[in-house]
């Protein structure tokens, strides 16, 4: 899909003051609120106007709300990647690597990272997305209780490791992730709607569980490095094209980038990936008849043979049950920017310096955007229907320079991992199965346990 760039008018003196949302308490502001029930916060803004004011302790927030203004944003160069998110993430992700750079550095660092993404390039993946797909389904005893946690992240680790690392990253370090990510990204989330800056750096337990998962995090991706460094191999995938890259005055980056995009490339993307599986093995179980469907569909097209990579572009209802999961369940439920300059949005004055904030999840729910709105309902992304979504409503990669560069590799993935699980498997839920969203950072399921059974 092509995007055209939105320019926002230049600010006049008519610009007014955004309105405040209620509901502030003294010295945390609308922090609260955001620990206590984000989703529901988020989702009712829209309510109070196009252009939110929050306060999150001492900062002032504006929030966006409507699909065409947080459209304008993602594309506008009147804002860049900063605030209270990327703050909260600096501890996981660096300065240096393509998710938190901005400006030049941004550019080059796309420039290294694209070719590795290119529609092109998607299908050598292929074997390797097909033998980590079904191995899933190998691996799952029929009647046996699933962690769909920790295999949801198993599958996404694994693939993006020995896809765009080439490395022998198998599940001992997939466990590592899993744990370490769940703690990371939580400690994260309140340290962006409650940043209490010092009270951080007590020797609280959960401060001391928040410092050794980052630091076993940052330990997994120096030992991928070293690995790779020492092995003397350069084969054709992504850590290779970083142990080869120039900075802008022709010399190798820097050991603290290299580092960095790793982090980048491993752990937010296996983090949305996994998460996203989760919701879709919810979403199998949920809705039966849906997976019903994949599973003629993929019948339909493979004729009864394993489905394979090159089934990815027909299976179409597949393909729209992925879609309307990440919908209802975006892994990516909250995102900030930072004005440059003194701005206008949506006929409203923003200052130099703010910080901006909008929730995919509010608005790819909104009733407003779409009809029957909390429904699963994968049709509503047939061609004769997807018409009637206003442009913005869904962005599960974002848009603009900051667009997901592994949209495509994502959703082949997703895809087929959907396709192989539902033709071998119903699912059902296990007691003691907890499908809440647990909200951090990330959207996931708290602890969703299910039952394979065979078809």
């Amino acid at each position: 899909m092509t995007v055209e760039s939105l320019k926002p008018e230049a600010p006049t003196e008519e610009l007014r003051e955004p309105p405040r949302a209620g509901g502030g308490v003294p010295v945390l502001g609308h922090g609260w609120k955001l620990v206590r029930d984000p989703l529901a916060f988020m989702s009712r803004l829209r309510d109070h106007g196009d252009v939110v004011r929050l306060k999150l302790g001492p900062k002032t927030v504006y929030a966006v709300t409507t699909p065409a203004l947080t459209g304008a944003v993602a594309l506008s160069n009147d804002y860049v990647i900063a605030g209270p998110l990327w703050e909260s993430l600096e501890g996981l992700l660096g300065r240096e690597g393509v998710a938190t750079a901005n400006g030049p550095l941004h550019r080059r660092q796309r420039r290294t990272i694209q070719p590795a993404f290119r529609l092109d390039a998607i299908p050598a993946y292929g074997p390797v997305m097909e033998e980590e797909a079904h191995a899933l389904t190998e691996r799952w005893e029929p009647g046996a209780t699933i962690d769909c946690t920790s295999e949801s992240f198993r599958v996404a680790v694994r693939i993006a490791a020995r896809c765009l690392l080439h490395g022998d990253f198998m599940d001992e370090r997939a466990e590592r992730l899993c744990v370490a990510l769940a703690t990371v990204f939580r400690g994260m989330y309140r340290r962006m709607v409650v940043p209490l800056g010092p009270l951080y750096r007590l020797p609280l337990p959960a401060n001391r569980a928040f410092n050794r998962a980052l630091a076993d995090l940052h330990l997994l991706v120096d030992e991928i490095v070293a690995e790779r460094r020492a092995s003397g191999q350069k084969p054709d995938d992504l850590l290779t094209a970083l142990l080869e890259a120039k900075d802008d005055n022709g010399d190798p980056i820097g050991e603290q980038e290299i580092h960095d995009q790793v982090v980048a490339i491993l752990t937010p993307g296996s983090e949305t990936v996994a998460s996203t599986i989760m919701w879709l093995l919810h979403m199998l179980a949920e809705h039966p008849e849906h997976a019903d469907r994949v599973r003629d569909e993929v019948e339909t097209v493979t004729g009864g043979r394993p489905v394979a990579f090159q089934d990815v572009r027909k299976l179409r209802h597949t393909n729209n049950v992925v879609v309307e999961a990440m919908r209802l369940h975006p892994a990516v439920w909250i995102l900030t920017r930072r004005a440059v300059r003194d701005t206008e949005l949506g006929g409203f004055r923003i200052p130099a310096g703010a910080d901006i904030v909008y929730s995919p999840y509010a608005i790819q729910r909104d009733q407003r955007s779409y009809e029957r709105n909390l429904e699963f309902d994968p049709d509503r992304w047939l061609p004769d229907r997807v018409k009637d979504i206003p442009k913005h409503a869904m962005s599960p990669f974002s848009t603009g320079n900051r667009k997901c560069p592994s949209d495509h590799f994502s959703m082949a993935q997703l895809t087929l991992i959907t396709a192989a699980l539902a033709t071998k498997f119903r699912f059902e839920q296990v007691a003691g199965s907890d499908a809440r969203t647990r909200v951090g950072i990330t959207l996931r399921p708290h602890d969703l346990l299910l039952r394979p059974v065979p078809r």
